[in-house]
């Protein structure tokens, strides 16, 4: 239990985002795992992201528990009901995963099933409770347990999120926290003056808030993500950076490193790398921090 050691003593700690395979060939995905598996604390396995078909974040992760690399599981309320969360959860613990995190799970009008019917049994603060329950050592319907699994939990807040206040967001978080929740994952930052409002009314270290650090892949990237997602602010200072370097794509592996170290000098819990399929790159971005 790396991850938690790391929080209960204040270090500073590695999560790496590794997208489990559409198919059955998990061969790509253990070979970028090992490759920074001594420097990378806990490998975060998405569930299904952007609702797109793909082998689930528990199979992914029992494969790369097997190799000796700890993993964090996903668990989204879109696509189970309350018996099937409950079920995977127990499977996760018995194979060696104490480290879950609830989500809600984008809706599959998204992605490449969508017409595919939401579960949405229950929501985020219910999966949060099942969790909860099953810790306590009963589950949803009050039954008692043949043994009782520990989880390290954790969640995620818009720490950055336009048109919310920030005592809103951190009054959600707050209720998540009396849920059981003791680590929060931000969405993509790249410029900490974006969540200014929010870390001035929150201990980020006594929290343990986690952001994202996504590796761009190119200026057009860069550009439509500036322009087209709401919550997360890219610079025109970063995207000009970007346009006038010679080498672009190093260009961006070199941003993604110096937003990490800007991140543990700033005294956050530690950061979670995410490269949406460019896995290979994640010893170039960890070798320069």
């Amino acid at each position: 239990m790396q991850l938690k050691r790391k929080f209960d003593a204040g270090e500073f700690a590695v999560l790496a985002e590794m997208e489990p395979p559409k198919g059955v060939d998990v061969s790509t995905m253990v070979t970028h795992a090992k490759r920074v598996k001594g420097e990378v604390d806990a490998f975060v396995v998405p569930e299904m992201s952007n609702a797109v078909m793909r082998m689930s974040s528990l199979g992914g992760a029992v494969i790369l528990q097997s190799k000796g690399m700890e993993t964090v599981i996903q668990l989204n309320c879109r696509d189970r009901n309350r018996i099937a969360l409950q079920a995977d959860l127990l499977a996760a613990f018995g194979c060696g995963i104490t480290n879950v995190m609830a989500v809600t799970g984008e809706d599959p009008s998204y992605g490449d099933h969508f017409q595919a019917r939401s579960v949405y049994d229950i929501d985020l603060l219910g999966l949060l409770g099942a969790i909860k329950g099953l810790q306590e050592g009963k589950d949803m319907a009050g039954i008692e347990l043949s043994g009782t699994p520990e989880f390290l939990v954790g969640s995620t807040v818009n720490a950055g999120a336009k048109g919310k206040s920030p005592e809103l967001v951190i009054e959600e978080m707050n209720k998540e926290i009396e849920a059981g929740v003791q680590f929060f994952i931000s969405p993509p930052l790249f410029d900490l003056s974006a969540i200014e409002s929010f870390t001035k009314r929150v201990d980020v270290k006594k929290a343990n808030i986690i952001p994202t650090v996504l590796l761009l892949k190119s200026l057009g990237m860069a550009r439509y993500i500036m322009r087209n997602v709401e919550d997360v602010y890219v610079p025109d200072s970063l995207v000009d950076r970007i346009r006038k370097s010679p080498d672009k794509v190093r260009e961006c592996t070199l941003i993604a490193s110096e937003m990490v170290s800007l991140l543990k000098n700033e005294g956050f819990s530690g950061v979670h790398i995410a490269t949406l399929g460019w896995e290979n790159k994640l010893p170039e971005i960890l070798e320069r921090i």
